[in-house]
């Protein structure tokens, strides 16, 4: 039980195990925890490919990785749920550089509502973007990494792939098949031993992606407490490229409070149904547009 604790224990300011100089995509880098392990990575002086929808805001976190120390910086503009142009991404990176040492997918979307009140369109947009976007970077990036018998796929799902909650069901949806997702790829690539892929669950975490909400229910959102800082979740993730951390299965958490909420989840059902909606219209949200 202890290893399985350590990701949420262990300081930020422990140095870095993993050489400078790797090659590594970032997904989602134009924001929220993307930006955040972006710049992580730049500070280890890695090779970076950052990628996103929005080219304009991606130069401008190019420059800060420049700034913070990066070997090279590599800007694509992609949508991570377009097959081709995430094909095509990987295609020039492995071009460019010879390999690919590791992908962090950060990329992600929500959107709040009860589930009959979610558009269609919204519904659609959070599960292509969440969990589809998701199997499109594998099916691309798993089989370079098998023929280099080597490399890290790093997926960041959420807390909310491991319990329910009101007015959140396609991104709670899209989180659950996300968690299962990375379990499958993990038992698919277990004859590569140096090829590993890991999962990392953020709690609450402050990040514009509340700001962002496509938002049916009309609400002004913000993160429910405790929360923490998207650079706490960049570290892991970071982490997670080194040796694996011991007793975690490939599945980590990143805050001890996950634990207690997941145990509430799975051993008192009877009490975690009846307190979660008052608790999370309480902290979370439920203030008008208008207020």
């Amino acid at each position: 039980m202890l290893t399985r604790l350590l990701p949420a224990l262990l300081p930020s300011s422990l140095p870095s195990l993993r050489r400078p100089g790797l090659v590594v995509v970032v997904t989602g880098a134009s924001s929220g925890i993307g930006e955040a392990t972006a710049l992580r990575a730049a500070s280890e002086s890695h090779h970076l490919v950052l990628v996103a929808r929005r080219r304009e805001v991606l130069e401008e976190v190019a420059e800060r990785c420049w700034q913070a120390g990066a070997a090279s910086v590599t800007v694509e503009a992609a949508d991570v749920g377009d097959d081709d142009a995430i094909a095509g991404v990987v295609e020039r990176t492995v071009a460019q550089h010879g390999r690919l040492d590791a992908v962090l997918h950060c990329a992600g979307i929500v959107t709040y509502g009860r589930t009959e009140d979610v558009s269609a369109d919204d519904f659609a947009s959070v599960i292509s973007t969440n969990l589809l976007g998701t199997a499109t970077v594998a099916r691309h990036v798993v089989p370079v990494l098998r023929r280099q018998e080597k490399g890290a796929l790093v997926i960041v799902g959420s807390l909310l792939g491991h319990i329910a909650i009101p007015e959140m069901t396609p991104y709670v949806v899209s989180k659950w098949g996300v968690r299962a997702l990375a379990r499958q790829l993990q038992v698919e690539n277990v004859d590569k031993p140096n090829v590993h892929i890991s999962h990392v669950s953020p709690g609450s975490v402050d990040t514009p992606i509340y700001d962002n909400a496509l938002d049916d229910a009309g609400g002004v959102n913000q993160p429910p407490p405790p929360t923490i800082s998207p650079e706490r979740v960049a570290r892991i993730v970071l982490d997670c490229v080194g040796p694996r951390i011991p007793g975690t299965g490939g599945d980590v958490q990143t805050s001890l409070s996950n634990y207690g909420i997941m145990a509430a989840y799975t051993f008192a059902p009877w009490a975690y149904d009846r307190l979660v909606g008052p608790v999370f219209d309480a902290v979370s949200r439920r203030r008008g547009k208008e207020d």
